[in-house]
């Protein structure tokens, strides 16, 4: 008998957990995925074009409120946890609640999940969601690039649309994103590094993305989002942590494993950061990861127009603030730099962001950028346009105003990773000598 399994995801982690260990074990049947985190990704299939000759009619994927009922129904006797960016304590009420059914709860182990590749791989990840992880990307990027090679980002994927078309993904134009029909999340990741210039890969199967980027890349940068671990096998990781959250990184999964496993830590927003939050991170990186290399860098904020005394409706990165945990972003630090008063959306906001903004009361005087849907990028197009205000402050990494009609003037806040002393620099340009010979 075949030993029957539920998979507990947010769609990434938990397709590609899915393909690596199971969808050719004649040892395993799994049941079902369960969806969390990310609106809109329950009530559908895996399809079977994706799931392999084992699962002909697919994987259906449910809301991750029906685990009990589905562990009762299917039998199954065996749970595994595949997502990110949850604290330990919430994982364990997961785990008490499989446990107590009397299935097994399993977290897969790194390595076993790892792709490998015939190319150099630095990753970066991260402590929590909303470090600067993909500032720190962008710059890696940059010194591989100065040194003559050719990077290929590989990017966490976001299969939040058709999963078919998601199997693997090449970005390499600023327009393709949008052509592509991706979300405002995936915009968000994807158009940053392509003003870089930098090729980036996604999609659902891993091995094949992989094999995609070795032919055009001199190197792959596993760019990990929402703080998952490398899904490719990493010749140096670096993670990030964050100050202003100064503890995170022991409190989160996988966080905590990311920071145990690096072999750089890099403590972003160095500029802004208290200095006793400072210092508690380092403690917290001596302590359980004595051997790595840590280095510092600055967050800075730019500003592209003027904002002082006007009224302004500050327009964040979502995941940052929702499984993030963040209760402002780069928006609101501009603001209160810049002179400008935030303004509240909450009484003009419209469908999903209204109950965003309810679920998540700690978020005051802004709104986040949720676009996980056209329905839903419309109810923020109309939060925006109804919220009284002199100017829109577009904090994302997308600009909001090509996606869609804001009727009101519009200022950019961008961010970039600087280098305190050129130790990052010094760490990449090492690991380039190493790995060229």
């Amino acid at each position: 008998m075949r030993k029957k399994v539920i998979i507990m995801g947010a769609a990434g982690r938990d397709f590609h957990n899915f393909n690596i260990l199971f969808r050719t074990d004649e040892r395993y049947e799994v049941m079902a995925f369960t969806a969390a985190q990310i609106p809109f990704i329950q009530n559908r299939t895996y399809p079977a074009e994706l799931a392999g000759p084992l699962y002909p009619q697919g994987i259906p994927v449910y809301p991750e409120e029906r685990l009990e009922e589905l562990i009762k129904e299917s039998g199954a006797g065996l749970v595994i946890f595949s997502y990110s960016d949850v604290s330990h304590e919430y994982i364990m009420h997961r785990a008490s609640v499989v446990t107590a059914l009397g299935a097994d709860f399993v977290l897969p182990g790194a390595e076993s999940t790892m792709v490998s590749s015939r190319k150099p791989v630095i990753s970066v990840c991260a402590v929590r969601t909303g470090c600067g992880k993909s500032g720190v990307t962008r710059f890696v990027a940059g010194i591989v690039k100065d040194c003559g090679k050719t990077p290929a980002a590989v990017r966490h994927p976001m299969p939040y649309g058709d999963l078919r078309t998601q199997k693997v993904q090449r970005f390499s134009d600023i327009e393709d994103p949008a052509l592509k029909a991706c979300t405002i999340e995936e915009m968000e990741e994807f158009e940053p590094l392509l003003r870089a210039g930098v090729t980036v890969y996604s999609g659902i199967d891993t091995e094949e993305v992989v094999r995609r980027a070795e032919k055009e890349a001199d190197l792959i940068i596993w760019d990990g989002g929402n703080n998952d671990m490398p899904f490719v096998r990493p010749d140096l990781e670096i993670c990030v942590a964050d100050p202003l959250r100064p503890g995170h990184e022991l409190l989160y999964y996988p966080g905590e494993a990311n920071l145990r496993r690096a072999g750089c830590v890099v403590i972003n927003k160095a500029n802004s950061a208290p200095a006793v939050g400072m210092e508690i991170v380092k403690e917290n990186v001596r302590a359980v990861n004595p051997k790595a290399e840590v280095v510092l860098t600055d967050s800075v904020v730019t500003v592209e127009g003027p904002i002082k005394g006007k009224r302004v409706l500050v327009v964040e990165d979502g995941p940052t603030l929702t499984h993030g945990g963040m209760d402002f972003g780069a928006g609101i630090a501009a603001a209160r730099e810049q002179g400008a008063e935030p303004v509240d959306p909450e009484p003009h906001a419209a469908g999903s962001i209204r109950e965003t903004l309810k679920r998540y009361p700690n978020l005051k005087n802004l709104v986040p950028a949720m676009g996980y849907s056209k329905e839903q990028i419309k109810e923020l197009e109309e939060t925006i346009n109804r919220t009284p205000c002199d100017v829109v402050l577009i904090a994302t990494p997308v600009d909001l105003a090509k996606v869609m009609n804001i009727k009101k003037p519009t200022v950019r806040v961008s961010y970039e990773v600087q280098d305190r002393d050129g130790r990052l620099e010094g760490v990449i340009e090492r690991f380039l000598k190493k790995t060229s010979g």
